[in-house]
């Protein structure tokens, strides 16, 4: 090979060497441009990672931070948790679900002080034992095993009924128990011996006070019962003397003596049913009553004193509402004879009015409002509760003259209030007063009174009367029944529009203007067919009415509205009835063997030891066809009633040697089989409980003195066998 080719060949070797040699140093600068690529993105990556690991750092940090600041604040919790409850006088102890004792505060270890044993640790029937061994719990009854069986049992039941336990020193120790979810229990040990020890103080007073109580209520039946025996004597006597032949003079002296007397009663009464509602032992006897009649025959026995001072009485009982309801009447027959006669005691000129309203409803039955309207002295606002108050009156120059105890309010109030219902009072001086009053009856079923369906021949009514009131309730009673009502304030104007004639006439008898002849004459002289009912304030008097010759029949006031419809149907009926003439004597079909029975005499047998008593009895019935014998004891009682066997016996109650009650249990023991004399209590025992501790024993029936005539009367005659003669002999 010639040196000019190898020449050349080492050239063309060292140009690709230099070649080869740019490409690698090509390569590697991209290589190294790539590493620098990579090393700034790591930087990157590896500064990004220290600020993260630095935010873990700080947050790990705070962590710590805040950890142990909980961890402080738990445990100052704790401590303070802790320590309140060692503050706690009653026991804290915390059990596991296994019964170990995780901690107790010191009231409640010190109960076993100075046994070292008892501590957390502790399991409960370990503990129920020691207290059993070392005497620290009195088991009373029962064995220590027992009472340790019967405390396990308690323990372990999903919720423990607390127990009171007694310590060895007298201590009383109420155990409460509260189990967890997990069957943690939590158990308080509360030191009750301050509360045990007041119950016993409380019941020992309780017991005094029960005591007092009965001693309180056994004088004032004694003292009821020695005040009405002598009140019996006075009363009686002097209703007695009231029917004699007397002067204006001496009937005023014996009017005086009978007011009086029932005056001392009232309030007799008053103490008698204020000491029973103090003592919570008045009791509401529910049962059916008719409150429409009620109100109507307390209004009728207040008659008289509204009579007597010259008053209208008026009754206004809403035509829609029942007049059957379940209750007290004895108690609602109290509540009303308390707020008329507070009417008529403050009231000098005018009226006294009741209305009775109500809404009904089928499930509660009935609201009814009944208030009592007058025209009286009236009284402040500010006085309206003071006169509900106990022993309170309105202390003015204007009532002063009036006289009581000041409890017939206060009585009325609190027997509202046992009713559920309310009262109260609406009032102005020198204008009247409205008491009024709300309670809830139930509906009795069936309902006793339905507004009648009068004659259709009856449309048109005039009605005399001066008393605006009196005519309006009227008007409303008669509308109700679509009849056309003609309202006359005076006997003029009824005399002027008599055409065209009505078919009923009602007239007021105090009716003024009237001359020398009653408006009923007046119509009649005008040729005035149509029947006429006159309305009579007189008490017992409507017989004697001046125009009882002129008027078809004399109703009295109050009026009933089943007294005036009842007159108005029998009025105004197509076939009236006519008055008969007495029938000629018939002639006798019996024969000439046989006599007609002859009616006895009615015997009566009454047992009473004080002599002003039996002369007050012996006069009230001396004008009865009946035999009457007395005895002065039980014993002679018992012994009389074997020998005659009255018709009837009143047995007093307190007498000496055998009392009423022995007697009426021997009478009793001695009847004859289907044998039964009727044996009336006489007692000066005015309590409620009285009168069923008597029909309890035997009695039919109770009469509390002092007796009156009337209701003494109509007694006898309630008790009168069939085939005795009539108590008033026919005239």
């Amino acid at each position: 090979m010639s040196f000019s080719t190898k020449l050349a060949e080492e050239r063309r070797a060292r140009l690709a060497a230099e070649r080869l040699l740019e490409l690698k140093q090509a390569e590697l600068s991209a290589a190294n441009r790539k590493l620098g690529r990579h090393a700034r993105a790591l930087s990157h990556e590896i500064t990004e990672t220290r600020a993260e690991v630095q935010t873990v750092r700080s947050e790990n940090q705070q962590f710590k931070s805040d950890l142990t600041e909980a961890n402080q604040k738990i445990a100052t919790a704790e401590r303070r948790l802790w320590q309140s409850i060692e503050t706690f006088p009653d026991g804290f102890a915390f059990f596991d679900a296994d019964n170990m004792m995780i901690a107790a505060n010191q009231a409640y270890l010190s109960v076993f002080e100075g046994v070292e044993e008892v501590r957390p640790g502790i399991f409960y029937p370990r503990l129920l034992q020691v207290a059993t061994e070392e005497g620290i719990v009195n088991t009373r009854a029962l064995s220590a095993a027992d009472w340790r069986a019967m405390m396990i049992d308690r323990w372990e039941a999903p919720n423990p009924d607390p127990i009171i336990l007694r310590l060895w020193n007298n201590q009383y120790i109420k155990l409460v128990d509260e189990r967890g979810q997990q069957g943690d229990v939590v158990s308080l040990a509360l030191n009750i011996t301050a509360t045990v020890r007041y119950e016993k103080r409380l019941k020992k007073a309780q017991r005094r006070a029960e005591s007092a109580n009965r001693a309180k209520s056994a004088f004032l039946a004694n003292m009821s019962h020695e005040i009405r025996t002598p009140m019996n004597g006075v009363i009686g006597m002097a209703d007695v003397l009231a029917d004699s032949a007397l002067s204006e003079e001496q009937r005023l002296y014996v009017e005086t003596i009978k007011n009086s007397g029932e005056a001392l009663l009232v309030i007799i009464n008053d103490v008698l049913d204020y000491s029973k509602i103090e003592a919570d032992k008045l009791v509401l006897h529910h049962e059916p009553f008719d409150l429409e009649r009620c109100v109507h025959e307390v209004a009728m026995l207040l008659q008289p004193a509204a009579h007597e001072k010259n008053l209208d009485m008026m009754i206004d009982y809403d035509m829609f509402l029942p007049t059957r309801f379940m209750g007290d009447p004895g108690r609602v027959r109290q509540i009303l004879t308390n707020l008329i006669g507070n009417a008529l005691k403050f009231t000098q000129i005018g009226h006294v009015l009741i209305r009775v309203t109500g809404i009904c409803s089928e499930q509660s039955g009935a609201t009814i409002h009944v208030t009592v309207e007058d025209t009286g002295i009236g009284l402040p606002q500010e006085k309206s509760d003071h006169i509900f108050g106990e022993f309170n009156q309105v202390e003015d120059a204007q009532n002063r003259a009036f006289e009581g105890t000041g409890l017939g309010l206060a009585i009325t109030k609190r027997l509202i209030n046992r009713m559920g219902g309310d009262i109260w009072v609406d009032s102005q001086i020198g204008r009247g007063s409205c008491f009024g009053f709300r309670v809830s009856l139930p509906i009795a079923e069936p309902p006793s009174y339905q507004n009648p369906v009068l004659p259709r021949n009856l449309r048109r009514v005039m009605i005399v009367d001066s008393q605006p009131v009196s005519s309006a309730i009227l008007c409303k009673q008669l509308t109700a029944l679509d009849i056309e009502t003609l309202v006359c304030a005076s006997a003029a104007t009824a005399l002027d529009r008599l055409s065209p004639p009505p078919d009923v006439i009602i007239i007021e008898q105090k009716l003024p203007g009237t001359g020398d002849k009653c408006l009923a004459q007046q119509m009649r002289e005008l040729g005035v067919t149509a029947p006429i009912i006159a309305l009579s304030s007189t008490p017992g008097g409507a017989m004697a009415d001046p125009s009882r010759p002129h008027v078809n029949s004399v109703l009295q006031k109050p009026l009933s509205r089943r007294a005036l419809f009842a007159e108005m149907e029998a009025l105004t009926s197509d076939t009236l009835p006519q008055p008969q003439a007495a029938l000629p004597a018939q002639p006798s079909v019996i024969g000439p063997n046989l006599r007609a029975p002859v009616a006895r005499q009615m015997t009566l047998l009454v047992a009473e030891d004080n002599e002003t008593n039996r002369l007050v009895f012996k006069k009230m019935v001396g004008a009865l066809d009946i035999s009457l014998r007395f005895a002065k004891d039980g014993i002679e009682a018992v012994a009389a009633a074997g020998e005659e066997r009255p018709d009837l016996i009143f047995m007093d109650i307190s007498m000496p040697k055998m009392d009423g009650t022995e007697a009426t249990a021997r009478i009793r023991a001695t009847e004859p089989a289907g044998s039964h004399i009727p044996i009336v209590a006489l007692t000066a025992h005015a309590m409620p409980e009285d009168r069923d501790a008597l029909i309890a024993c035997g009695l039919d029936d109770h009469m509390t003195k002092p007796l009156r005539k009337a209701v003494l009367t109509e007694m006898i005659e309630r008790h009168r066998p069939k085939d005795t003669r009539p108590l008033i002999p026919p005239e």
